[in-house]
Formats: structure tokens, sequence, C-alpha cells
């Protein structure tokens, strides 16, 4: 297939083929209620023990990469995302490459790197002592509030990722959010997609003659 756009509307297709804000919302939620219990395991070993936090950190990383991009590259969505019948693929019609993958997921990877490093200078500043004493929610309070501007930072920075993707995905035909801009994908309904490369094919073919 030709490296270009898909186009807005498809002939002979009823209906939008681009997944919008409620079906991406949804595979959101389910992602999210998929990992619970791998996000519950890892919070409770966070929780043994600074060094606990500091041995853990790699392997939550490569949990998320896994995830959202190995996950992405060989099916083409997240488990929320192919429950929900919508699957990613690159802008042209052709199946996600690990390039595509990757970029799509840059940000997002950049923001838990951020992350990471601010909870590691903010453990920096208790003893573990005080760390392993305290519950859940006082510990959180604690560490919220010794060392607060970088926390602040890093959470006004994931929030603004996160609305500029929304206000991204309602303003363009295509239901395109930042990361698929940054990935050159788009988010379309899988029971469409052999129809949408068939006329693709089909365009393309015509092209040529």
């Amino acid at each position: 297939m030709k490296n270009e756009l898909l186009p807005k509307r498809f002939s002979g297709l009823n209906g939008d083929v681009y997944a919008g804000f409620g079906p991406r919302l949804a595979a959101k939620i389910l992602d999210i209620i998929i990992m619970l219990p791998i996000v519950g395991l890892m919070m409770y070993v966070n929780g043994l023990s600074k060094s606990a936090y500091f041995y853990a950190v790699v392997p939550s990383l490569l949990v998320y990469v896994i995830y959202e991009v190995v996950l992405v590259k060989i099916y083409g969505g997240t488990p929320g995302k192919l429950i929900m019948g919508i699957k990613i693929i690159q802008k042209n019609g052709d199946d996600i490459d690990w390039r595509a993958a990757c970029y799509r997921y840059s940000v997002e990877f950049f923001l838990a790197i951020l992350g990471v490093y601010v909870m590691i200078l903010t453990l920096n500043m208790i003893d573990d002592a005080t760390y392993t004493s305290l519950g859940f929610l006082k510990r959180n309070q604690l560490l919220g509030s010794i060392n607060p501007i970088p926390n602040k930072v890093e959470s006004w920075l994931s929030g603004l990722w996160t609305l500029s993707g929304l206000i991204v995905l309602v303003s363009n035909a295509r239901k395109r959010s930042t990361h698929d801009f940054i990935a050159g994908t788009v988010v379309v309904k899988a029971v469409m997609l052999d129809k949408i490369r068939e006329i693709i094919s089909q365009t393309d073919t015509e092209e040529v003659e």
C-alpha cells in the first residue's frame, strides 16, 4: 500500500470506520481492570521497603512496555482495544510495525521514567524504617508532602498529556489522538478492516492502470 493517510470517508462503507472517544475510553477502562492484579502486586512489593521499590522498578516498566508495545505490535492493540473491537493500524492501512508501536508509547514511557525518577528522589529523603511503618495512604501523603514541586510537575505533565490527547482526538475527522500523530497510526473498527484494505487495494490498482 502507498504511504498515504487513509481517507476520512470510504465509498461503499456506511458509518465511520474510525474508533472515537467512547470505544477508546471503554477500552482504556478495560485495560485498567485487566491490569489491576498486576498493579496490586506491584503496589504490595513497593510497600515492603525502599529496596523492594528500587528492585521492582525495571520489572514494572517492562510489564507496561510488553502491554503497550509488544501486544500492540503482535495483535494490533491492547486487550482492552481488542475486546472493544478496535484495532491500531498504520495511517496507510498496513499493520502496525515495531517503530510505530514504540513511538506510540514513547511519551507515556518518558512520563513513566520521569515519575520513577521523582519517586526515587523523594524516597531518598526518608529512612526505610519510616517508609515501612506507614500504611499505603499515609505513606503517599508523606511522599507527596516532602517533595511537592517535582511531584506536582510530574502530575501536571501527565495531566496535560492526557488532556491534549483528548482535545486532539475529538478535533479531527480520523479521530487520531496525539500519540497517533507521533506514531503515524489510526484506530479503526476491526470489523471494517478487511473492507478498508479491499477498497484501498482496488484504488491502488486503478491508479496503476
